[in-house]
């Protein structure tokens, strides 16, 4: 249990330290209908998180290789190729980091995000965490490493509340905090959707290649 715990916990800060749901969370928090699209955003969000590690757990447990002594080559296969990806994503936006003086430039969704409403905020929240590639990968190789972990259903259900706690968190913390102190949250709220925006990408390079290496490492030792 606790081996597959340290495994999934560089995956879960993986996606908690995304910084486009984050600033899309900030924004919400910042626009005219903060309360209700903010708290849908943050409900899509989570549940979107849940899905996806449940599902790719699930796939995963049907994987025929239950002897923890043994080799895992399928399991090792799933992950090296999860890290390659993660390094190819990692090599993108490395790529796509805004050049010394020059402004990064945010999705034009964002733009509309002053005229969203809960739902369409739920929606958002979702799709950013359940089919946002780079959120994706990150949940199947949790998935992968719980599933193929040999734990039981309880051991099973508490590996997936740690992930989606860890990974929900950098969207949660910022919603509940304005929820309770909506005027003094303001000001610390655009500073940081600032500096999120202008090194996003950085951020994101940096993160994934980390994880990445981790993985594939990971799926290296399954052998």
């Amino acid at each position: 249990m606790g081996s597959v715990i340290g495994d999934i916990l560089p995956l879960a800060l993986g996606i908690a330290i995304s910084p486009i749901p984050i600033i899309a969370a900030i924004l919400m928090l910042l626009s005219p209908k903060a309360r209700g699209t903010s708290v849908g955003f943050l409900i899509g969000w989570v549940l979107g998180i849940v899905v996806a590690v449940v599902l790719f757990t699930l796939l995963s447990a049907i994987i025929p290789e239950q002897d923890q002594d043994a080799s895992k080559p399928i399991a090792g296969t799933i992950k090296i190729l999860l890290g390659a990806g993660l390094l190819f994503l990692a090599l993108r936006q490395w790529r796509s980091r805004p050049k010394p003086g020059e402004d990064a430039a945010l999705p034009k969704w964002m733009a509309a995000i002053d005229t969203m409403t809960a739902g369409r905020g739920f929606v958002l929240g979702f799709l950013l965490s359940a089919v946002n590639p780079k959120n994706l990968l990150m949940a199947i190789g949790a998935g992968v490493i719980i599933g193929t972990g040999g734990l039981t259903v309880g051991e099973t259900t508490l590996a997936i509340v740690v992930f989606t706690l860890i990974a929900a968190c950098t969207v949660a913390i910022p919603v509940i905090a304005y929820l309770l102190a909506s005027k003094r949250m303001a000001g610390p709220l655009e500073a940081l959707r600032g500096w999120l925006v202008q090194n996003n990408a950085t951020v994101m390079a940096v993160l994934l290649l980390v994880i990445g290496v981790v993985v594939i490492g990971k799926g290296i030792g399954s052998f």
